[in-house]
């Protein structure tokens, strides 16, 4: 079951990360917002890493 969660987080991040990338490209980019997406991004990553540990 841990492949699916991986597969599943390794999912998000990339939609969070064009959403990212979107967010940057708009010609007046919301602050509060890129910060909520990489901080999601990073709390993704962390997931990742405690399951690449177990």
């Amino acid at each position: 079951m841990e492949a699916k969660d991986v597969s599943d987080l390794k999912a998000r991040h990339a939609e969070l990360e064009a959403k990212l990338d979107a967010e940057k490209r708009r010609n007046a980019p919301n602050a509060t917002m890129i910060a909520e997406l990489k901080r999601a991004k990073l709390r993704i990553k962390d997931r990742l890493a405690v399951l690449a540990h177990a």
